[in-house]
This record gives structure tokens, sequence and C-alpha cells, in this order.
């Protein structure tokens, strides 16, 4: 059997905190215990956000905690090449279409919907599904936005694809910590259909999260995704593009997450959390591991 390969896949636009740290250092740990490979990977999709000197400070934050990182480091920037071709084999497969409504229609849409006492489905991290650009668009404004340079989101069509892919799938979840790591994987049963169209790319954007995630374990061989829990549900839509691209199926491993005093998962822009700043502070890797429950 081949060794194991895990990763570590940050964005470079804003420091690492300390939930980071927490999946960055299990990725690591579980590669050492099963003897295989830690790998990282740099999804810097949005050059708006992503600079090299924020880059340079995720890899300072990563040496600090001591991580044995293996070359090389795959950087999406390099590879949207890649990310187009696949869309265009979905496209070919007659699965993605452009929609044009904007963030803010589809919330006047839904709002306007929930109060004339209909509700409204949402995917599991709680935003409606795309309504489709007739409900809400006349048919001569929808056609003067297709003709017209108006920005896009291409979406794939979850239910034509969902077809394609048949029923029954499954991702392979396995254990994240201790010695859950060692034991055999449970099937789970993938629902995409509760994600509805979600969106592959946009105008200027040449992939989302969904699309490359699934095109760069592909490449990089990852045999086991190790990840916070609240992409748990996620890995449905992940298994969908994986079925439709012949992409190889990895095991997935979801951890625990480090929450702040008001019980939400961190963000990027708490500072008080950023490796940089308590690093700064004289907080001790020994400290930060004591802190993250390591």
């Amino acid at each position: 059997m081949s060794k194991p390969v895990f990763r570590f896949a940050p964005s470079p636009n804003g420091h690492l905190h300390i939930g980071h740290a927490l999946s960055a250092l299990l990725n690591a740990r579980a590669a050492v215990a099963l003897d295989g490979r830690f790998l990282v990977r740099v999804e810097d999709i949005d050059q708006a956000r992503c600079t090299p000197e924020l880059e340079a400070g995720m890899f300072e934050d990563l040496a600090w905690l001591g991580l044995p990182l293996d070359e090389p480091v795959l950087r999406q920037s390099e590879h949207f090449p890649d990310y187009r071709a696949a869309l265009e084999r979905l496209q070919d497969m007659g699965l993605i279409y452009s929609a044009y409504l904007s963030r803010a229609e589809i919330r006047r849409f839904v709002q306007d919907t929930e109060d004339s006492g209909k509700p409204w489905p949402r995917d599991p991290d709680g935003a409606p599904l795309y309504p489709g650009d007739s409900a809400v668009l006349s048919e001569s404004e929808l056609r003067k936005r297709m003709d017209s340079d108006a920005p896009f989101t291409l979406r794939l069509d979850m239910r034509k694809a969902l077809a394609r892919v048949g029923a029954g799938l499954t991702w392979q979840e396995a254990g994240s910590e201790g010695k859950a790591l060692f034991g055999p994987a449970e099937a789970v049963p993938a629902d995409a259909a509760s994600w509805g169209d979600v969106v592959l790319a946009r105008k200027d954007t040449p992939t989302s999260y969904h699309l490359a995630v699934v095109i760069d374990d592909a490449r990089q061989g990852i045999t086991d995704v190790l990840r916070g829990q609240d992409l748990y549900q996620a890995t449905s839509v992940h298994r969908v593009l994986q079925s439709l691209l012949d992409l190889p199926e990895p095991r997935y491993r979801h951890h625990r997450l480090v929450l702040g005093p008001d019980g939400r998962k961190l963000s990027k822009s708490n500072d008080d959390t950023s490796l940089k700043s308590l690093r700064e502070g004289g907080l001790t890797l020994t400290e930060l591991r004591r802190r993250i429950g390591l």
C-alpha cells in the first residue's frame, strides 16, 4: 500500500490563527503516526487579498510550529488553466450554467418570499439556495445581461449532476485524533442536493473552493483529507465533483474546531488569536499546544 499523504491548505489572505495551528499540527501528527507525508498548499485564488507578504508570514508561522514540510508547495495561482479545463469538461457534459443574479437580488427575493409566509430552502451553511434567474428577472432583463458585460457566476446544475452520478454516493469518514487514526473508515451518505446549484467559478475568477480543492487533492495525491468540522457537509459536493471528473476519492477526517469566547469559529479578522500576535506577545509553542488541546 502507498504511504498516506496529508495536507494543510491555508489562504494567505490574513494571518493564521490558533484554529489553523490545530489543523496544521493534527495533519502533521497524523502523517508521522501513519508513516506518511505532510504537504502544504497555498490557496491563493483571490489574487487581490492574497499577498506575498501574508504568504511569507504564513510560512513564518508554520516554521514556528515546527512542522516537517514536504516539497513541493502547490500554489493555486499557478494552476488556473487546470481549473478552466475542468470547467470546460463539465460544460461539455451540460452541467454548468451562467447565473446573473447578484447577492443583493437573491437576498431580496428570499426575503420577499419568506415575508409572504413561504419558507425558502437553505444549504447546510445557512445560505439560501439559488432561485434561478427566471424566478427574479424578466426575460428581457435576463437577455440584456447575457448580451452585455454583466457579472455572472458559473453554477453546477446539481439536479443534472446527481442524475449523472447516480444514487448511493458516499464518502469514507475516518477518525481524526488519537487511536481513531488507526481505525476503519465509515461510509457516510452524501447529500449534495441540500447544497443546491453551487458556484464553481465567477466571471473574473477561474474557480471556486469546491472545484479547486478536488482537483488539487488529486494532483497532489492526497489520500487523507483532515480538516475542520465546518467542512464536513461540503464533502458531499466534493464527492459529486470527484465522481463527475473521474478523480480519486481520499479518506476524509474532520476535526473539532477551536471556538472563540462567543462560541463561534475563529476568523482571521480577529488579530487577538493570530499566531503572529500571540508569538510576539511571548506565547510559547508548549503553551499554544496546551491552549488548543494538544
